[in-house]
């Protein structure tokens, strides 16, 4: 199965956000390299909201070019067998954590958000990632900070999809 048939199938599977999951399996029907980066008319990106549910806390990362702070996540790779498997990827290098771990239940909530040309959109499929206990972060070359953020310090911190996707994880756990 090819990425793309992963992302139609969790796609299709995914509850809630009914408008915004058409939008993305519209995507994927007109655009047969929706998935990848060179998709000028957007393209979908896999992301991990890394959390600490014992301590009651998440990881988030300063981004380096837009300069805000983010769950970890970026473009699938033509390596990655699922969207899953990008999430989870992405959240391992930018974190410098191994041993991460899906919460259960697929992707926790969607976000679009518009992006500088060339592309113009990214379908954001997100997920959260728990920390395993003894969890080291190291910064990766895409961050300019990582920092562990309380539950109630996100508002303040991140933007509304931040938070969004913080109160899903959380209604997981």
């Amino acid at each position: 199965m090819s990425l793309h048939d992963d992302a139609v199938l969790v796609l299709k599977g995914h509850e809630g956000h009914e408008e915004l999951r058409q939008v993305y399996l519209d995507h994927l029907s007109g655009h047969p390299d929706g998935m990848w980066k060179s998709c000028h008319a957007g393209h979908l990106t896999a992301s991990a909201l890394v959390i600490d549910p014992s301590r009651g806390r998440v990881l988030l990362t300063l981004h380096r070019k837009l300069r805000m702070w983010l769950q970890m996540g970026g473009h699938c790779e033509p390596g990655d067998a699922t969207l899953a498997a990008a999430a989870l990827r992405e959240a391992e290098e930018e974190s410098g954590i191994t041993g991460l771990t899906l919460l259960p239940g697929g992707p926790v909530t969607l976000d679009r958000h518009p992006i500088p040309a060339p592309c113009h959109w990214h379908l954001d499929v997100q997920y959260a990632a728990l920390a395993p206990a003894d969890a080291v972060e190291t910064i990766s070359e895409e961050s300019l900070d990582l920092r562990w953020f309380a539950y109630d310090e996100v508002a303040a911190a991140a933007d509304d999809s931040v938070v969004r996707l913080l109160e899903g994880a959380r209604a997981r756990l």
